[in-house]
């Protein structure tokens, strides 16, 4: 054999042997062991032995040639995957995963690797157990208190709750600490007869089997209800007085009812009506409306009795009275009453209203002072029909101002509470009370005092929290009958002045009308001084008519506002431009300058300058646009007009005197012929003429502050309102050139055939007017 051969032999071999070794090896999950045969066999690998190989928390599974790996209870994967050969398991949170997990009245608390269930306080899970799952079937049912034992004593009776109990004194027992109920041992129920000692006032108190009563002493009441405390209750107010039984003989029956509530024996009851207390308030309203039907209150004393009557009536009735009160009308009064019973004194605000008013109060107020709880409260509010009628002329408790009345602008009502002490409330009650008459007056919150001159309206210990056109909000610190009165003020030569003011400033706007439309249409005639005209004309025109159509209208307080806001900037324009105007007659007169002023720089002047004040004003204070009377500046921001107008006043002050004395010296100089009368009259008219343009008669407005100026409240109202007729004549009619173009207008529509020389004569003196208007010279 050759060399060759073995060689190939021995690769053979090797090859077969190799695969032999691999045929033989076990597959991934399985060893070669040899069996008891000895034997070589694949056996599957055990993988869970490795107790690292899941993690921590987890449970494996070996399966034939592999495994795979589960969280314990409570534990989760983060993949989520229920089956997996590698990671780790974390416990889950089943309490916020599930706030209901543990059902009602239970608590959950995480732990691991499960959770636990406990019931509330009051509570006690199904199954007995303190702490339980979700998968136990369990639930938390309330344990009734009340059935184990007798945990309130054996004065009062137990009620049981969800996860609790509460305990209630029985009729007669009550706690020290005064409170309706209790639990627990901290208190037990009492015989209120010991707790309190003053529980019955003046009286003696007793247990009985409803509860503790008292017995009062002679002169004193607890209206019936046995269990309230004693009051000292004076039947003196019943009694016959200033002959009012005649009138309201329903006094006599008050005074019998009041007598027996006080147990006074001396009294003689046999001929006693057993009247119920509705009864008796209806009986009460139908005098009443008798009374104010005739002409009996016309007297101020009877007035004072009527009243105080009335008020001793209502509480005494509102004692008796069951809850929550009554509610009635008639034909001439309208009652409104509120009562509450019980032993603790309310603390709450309540509303009480009838067609003509409204009453705020606090309840704890009418009720009084603890220490004199009658247990019970009243609050009564009656309104009366006509009775402003019989005490419109009492006014002797207010002192007026110069020329002012006063008339009642409301309905008289009566506020009552079982509250005895209300000469000086700690809280005061505010009364809504509605106006007869809806007019933008001032009005003042006033009561019957009985003690000024047998009676008489005073306005001592109230005052107007709001007022409007509508009502008045008043705010008293005493209980009486209230009413409100509106304040007139008697301005002497009032209608005179209305009437020169509306015929004048009507008068004003045509006149200042045609002066825009001549400043604006006549082409010849514009220049810079007209341009000033126009705008002073426009800003007086606009600040005229919106002072003829909205000057009175304040029953809108937003329009108003806005009304005031144009007058003010208008105003204020129109002085701009006047300013404008003394300072280019300056110019032209005394400097003598052809320059004109920039139109820009006019329009900042005359609009921009009042824009910033307005501007200003409203931010700083924008609720003192629009007063009571008039849509006007009130007195807080007044100054914001009158600073910028006393300052252009006394600017158009100085140029005017300059002005004048420089055109009385070019008067003097130009024509020495002129005799004296013809210089008078010259220099009067320029003077008048500039009085009247740069508006120093406004000046004698600042004298309206003061009172009795009947001279230049005239001065200024005519003035004033005829403004735009003196700046159309002077710059109008006393203008040379105006007229010319005045003539030829007419000529056109009344004279035809003069037409063509017209058009060539105006041209001529146009042309000359415009040369000597460009360099200042006067038409006068």
């Amino acid at each position: 054999m050759t060399r060759r051969w073995k060689l190939l032999i021995l690769a053979l071999s090797f090859f077969l042997i190799m695969v032999l070794s691999v045929s033989a090896a076990c597959p991934q999950g399985f060893s070669r062991k040899k069996n008891k045969e000895k034997k070589t066999e694949c056996i599957d690998i055990d993988e869970c032995k490795d107790e690292k190989l899941c993690g921590n928390n987890t449970i494996c599974t070996n399966t034939n040639g592999s495994h795979y790996c589960q969280c314990e209870g409570g534990f989760r994967n983060p993949t989520g995957k229920v089956n997996f050969t590698a990671g780790e398991c974390k416990d889950i949170h089943e309490c916020l995963e599930n706030k209901t997990i543990c059902g009602p009245n239970a608590k959950c608390e995480n732990a691991i690797p499960h959770y636990s269930c406990t019931c509330y306080d009051g509570f006690i899970s199904t199954t007995g157990n303190k702490t339980f799952r979700h998968d136990q079937n369990a639930t938390c049912e309330d344990i009734n208190e009340c059935q184990k034992g007798n945990p309130c004593g054996q004065n009062a009776l137990c009620n049981n709750t969800q996860g609790s109990y509460y305990c209630v004194c029985n009729a007669g027992f009550g706690l020290k600490s005064g409170r309706s109920s209790f639990s627990g041992n901290l208190e037990q129920c009492e015989d209120k007869c010991e707790i309190d000692k003053t529980i019955c006032g003046n009286g003696s108190c007793h247990h009985g089997a409803s509860g503790h009563y008292c017995v009062c002493q002679t002169g004193f009441t607890n209206y019936g209800n046995n269990v309230s405390r004693c009051t000292e209750l004076n039947c003196d107010v019943f009694k016959a007085i200033n002959g009012l039984e005649e009138k309201f003989p329903i006094v006599k029956q008050l005074n019998k009812r009041c007598q027996e509530l006080t147990g006074d024996k001396s009294q003689n009851h046999s001929d006693q009506t057993n009247q119920t207390e509705e009864d008796l308030l209806k009986r009460l309203q139908s005098e009443i409306d008798r009374l104010l039907s005739s002409e009996f209150l016309k007297d101020r004393r009877r007035v004072s009795t009527f009243l105080d009557l009335v008020e001793n009536v209502l509480r005494l009735i509102g004692a008796v009275t069951e809850m929550p009160g009554r509610s009635t009308t008639s034909t001439h009064t309208e009652l409104e009453m509120l009562v509450d019973h019980g032993s603790v004194i309310p603390k709450r605000n309540t509303t009480l209203s009838t067609k003509h008013a409204k009453l705020d109060i606090q309840m704890e107020m009418a009720a009084g002072e603890p220490a004199y709880y009658p247990g019970f409260t009243t609050v009564s509010l009656m309104s009366y029909s006509n009775l402003e009628d019989s005490t419109d002329t009492f006014f002797d408790g207010i002192k007026p101002q110069k020329n002012q009345s006063f008339k009642i602008n409301s309905k008289v009502v009566t506020v009552t509470v079982s509250n005895r002490n209300t000469s000086h409330l700690k809280t005061p009650v505010k009364l809504t009370l509605d106006h007869l008459i809806q007019k933008n007056q001032t009005h003042v919150c006033v009561f019957w005092d009985s003690s000024v001159n047998e009676g008489s309206w005073s306005d001592r210990g109230c005052s107007v929290v709001e007022s409007n056109p509508e009502y008045t909000v008043c705010s008293c610190n005493h209980l009486s009958s209230f009413a409100v009165l509106m304040a007139l003020y008697e301005m002497e030569n009032k209608f005179e002045l209305q009437l020169i003011t509306w015929v004048g400033l009507s008068i004003s706007l045509i006149f200042l009308f045609i002066s825009i439309l001549t400043f604006s249409m006549i082409r010849s005639i514009k220049s810079t001084r007209t341009t000033i005209h126009l705008h002073l004309c426009i800003s007086l025109f606009i600040a005229n008519l919106v002072f003829l159509a909205g000057i009175s209208q304040t029953a809108n307080k937003a329009g108003c506002a806005v009304v005031a806001g144009i007058l003010h900037f208008s105003y204020l324009a129109a002085f701009c431009w006047m300013c404008l105007e003394g300072i280019q007659l300056f110019r032209m007169v005394v400097l003598v300058f052809n320059t004109n002023f920039k139109t820009l720089h006019m329009m900042a002047v005359g609009y921009g300058v009042p824009a910033v004040i307005v501007t200003i004003s409203v931010l700083a204070n924008s609720g003192g646009y629009g007063t009571e009377r008039y849509c006007w500046l009130n007195l807080d921001i007044i100054w914001s007009f009158f600073g910028p107008v006393c300052v252009i006043i006394l600017i158009n002050i100085f140029f005017f005197l300059i002005t004048v004395w420089k055109l009385a010296q070019k008067f003097s100089s130009l024509n020495p012929d002129l005799d004296n009368l013809h210089k008078i009259k010259a220099f009067t008219i320029t003077a008048v003429a500039q009085l009247c343009v740069l508006g120093i008669m406004w000046i004698f407005g600042c004298f309206q502050f003061e009172e009795s100026t009947v001279a230049m409240s005239y001065l200024f109202t005519i003035f004033g309102s005829l403004q735009g007729v003196m700046l159309f004549i002077m710059h109008c009619l006393f203008s040379k050139q105006v007229r010319e173009e005045y003539e030829n207008i007419l000529a056109r529509f009344c004279v035809p055939q003069k037409k063509s020389y017209k058009e060539f004569n105006y041209s001529s003196k146009a042309q000359a007017s415009k040369s000597s208007q460009d360099t200042g010279e006067s038409h006068f």
